[in-house]
């Protein structure tokens, strides 16, 4: 299956997404990768339930709460980028 070239695209991260996984533009899936190389870094997975993150300090700008589910995060970070 071909990569959906939307996805390819070099978008502009806001200042508090830039803050979190540095300097755009980055095609969405690199931010993806990014975010988790991040998370998991920062040991910032719930370990109770795996598929929930817990914001630190750089993350709550981005999310706008101290955890959200790996669903909620791909739609969060989605207004952070142009």
């Amino acid at each position: 299956m071909a990569m959906n070239p939307a996805l390819m695209k070099p978008l502009n991260l806001s200042p508090e997404l830039e803050a979190v996984i540095g300097a755009g533009p980055l095609p969405r899936t690199e931010v993806v990768k990014k975010l988790w190389e991040y998370i998991k870094k920062n040991d910032l997975q719930n370990p109770a339930n795996k598929r929930n993150i817990f914001a630190d300090d750089l993350l709550r700008p981005v999310f706008g709460k101290d955890e959200v589910t790996m669903f909620e995060m791909t739609k969060l970070v989605s207004a952070h980028l142009k």
